[in-house]
């Protein structure tokens, strides 16, 4: 007899066409051990009927399962699962197991302090999410970067998704930035001075992971980006946090003991401060009196609202002590989790070899459709595109602030980027402010966990406008406005 129909369920919330899904439905089944060695299954009509899909889709599904083993069909007698099918576990459950280990002894070090807010995973369905690091979908070329993808699956570039490059990485990218990113921000390099990273923050931990010990001592701004106090934390070396003015880090505040100085001079996190040409130089200056080194996080320079952007730190570097740290993830998509560590090659070789002992390299298939999404010009269409776009809502956002008289910390006009940083009354904690306006539909960041400990200002916010559309950035400044009156009156 044939497996009932009443034991296939198919899940509507599974993401996937309708063959994906039946396929899944199956193979859970035969992988559970509900559907055991052996079993018929019902006609492809019956379990059409009973699921409320095309018999055509059905059909597929098992002609798709059976060309990878989980079922075979016999003549005139339908199909049935495979012996060859993968097994069900042989362990059996086990149900109110009780954990008697004592964690709070056994772990070595703490991962989870926070320094950085929580953001729903819902966002997207909020009607003003002015939320940073997430991207307007509508505004990514999907076609094309399918195409690349499948490009990368070829036969001509499987070896890209097959192979172990080990410390590798994949030679049309690293060609790619060599010819095309750094010669955009006045940098040349070899490929021995470059490594591909899994995002930029996955590059500043390389680059903090082999130039800092429990010796050495890392400046930083303040306020900064929160993540990377929690990288150098892991590092366990000393931590300075230097002030900034309106052109960004005070080089004459660095200390005497620094090692490396972390910075983001084109665009400074979270002020939106770009560093101009001369306080550059004196950086620079600072930096080879001290015999220290610079990591540059070049976060978002393509998105400025200037014709020509001031030159990256690394162009201006004729000691070799600036180490550049560059990112795909915030121009093509958060979720692409791509970057890359440029500096002389002694440090790149570390870098490469730490990272070959921790994941060895990022995904290979990853690297490639990257590489061809980037030759073939898709990328530079998607950049001008979002700089326009960007540009509208940068200018709609400075009207409805300026409209509802909401004061903008630092730069009264950034000169790009994808955000602004804001200042709330004294004696308002912007915290309390998103816990307010998230319950009306408004996402805001609290500026708090920007600043260094112990002397965390609570009155900052952050406001982005890469993931809310144009139409709906008004009506967002003006609630915010309404709930800071209600929350200071």
């Amino acid at each position: 007899m044939a497996i009932p129909v009443e034991n296939f369920f198919l899940d509507n919330t599974t993401p996937g066409t309708l063959q994906t899904r039946v396929q899944q439905m199956i193979a859970s089944g035969i992988l559970s051990g509900r559907f055991e060695q052996g079993e018929k299954l019902p006609s492809t009509r019956k379990l059409a009927e009973y699921l409320g899909v095309s018999r055509i889709t059905v059909s597929l599904a098992f002609t798709e399962l059976q060309s990878n083993d989980y079922l075979i069909s016999k003549d005139r007698s339908g199909f049935y699962v495979s012996k060859n099918a993968p097994p069900p576990p042989s362990f059996s459950e086990k149900i109110g197991v009780r954990d008697t280990v004592d964690w709070s002894k056994m772990i070595g070090q703490r991962f989870s302090i926070e320094n950085w807010p929580a953001k729903p995973q819902n966002w997207s369905s909020f009607p003003f999410p002015f939320i940073y690091g997430q991207t307007d979908p509508s505004l990514f070329d999907h076609s094309n970067w399918r195409q690349c993808a499948l490009m990368a699956l070829g036969a001509k570039d499987f070896s890209s998704l097959t192979s172990d490059y080990y410390d590798q990485d994949d030679i049309e990218l690293i060609e790619f930035i060599l010819r095309h990113s750094l010669p955009r921000r006045g940098i040349t390099a070899s490929t021995d001075q470059v490594l591909v990273t899994m995002g930029a923050q996955n590059a500043l931990w390389l680059a903090t992971q082999v130039l800092l010990n429990q010796r050495r001592t890392a400046a930083i701004e303040n306020p900064s980006y929160p993540p990377l106090r929690d990288i150098l934390d892991q590092s366990r070396c000393h931590v300075k946090a230097v002030n900034l003015d309106h052109y960004g880090l005070i080089p004459d505040q660095i200390p005497k003991e620094t090692s490396v100085i972390f910075t983001t001079p084109s665009h400074q996190c979270p002020t939106t401060i770009t560093m101009p040409l001369n306080r550059r130089q004196q950086l620079l200056e600072t930096a080879s009196k001290l015999n220290a080194l610079v990591v540059e996080d070049d976060y978002e320079f393509e998105i400025s609202s200037k014709k020509s952007v001031s030159p990256a730190l690394k162009s201006l570097d004729s000691e070799g002590r600036v180490i550049y740290v560059g990112s795909f993830s915030k121009s093509l998509f958060p979720g692409l989790r791509l970057g890359y560590l440029v500096g002389s090659a002694p440090f790149i070789s570390e870098a490469r070899a730490l990272r070959a002992s921790v994941l060895r390299h990022p995904p290979g298939h990853i690297q490639r459709t990257a590489a061809h999404f980037l030759r073939l010009g898709h990328y530079d269409a998607l950049i001008n595109r979002m700089a326009k776009q960007y540009s509208i809502r940068r200018s709609t956002m400075a009207e409805a602030i300026k409209k509802y008289q909401l004061e903008i910390a630092g730069n009264s006009s950034p000169e790009g980027g994808s955000s602004f940083w804001m200042k709330a009354p004294k004696d308002l904690d912007t915290e309390i402010l998103a816990k307010s306006l998230m319950k009306n539909g408004v996402l805001i960041e609290p500026g708090k966990n920007f600043f260094a400990p112990p002397n965390q200002l609570e009155n900052y916010y952050r406001l982005a406008f890469s993931s809310i559309n144009e139409e709906k950035i008004e009506g967002g400044i003006k609630l915010v406005a309404d709930f800071i009156k209600k929350l200071t009156d």
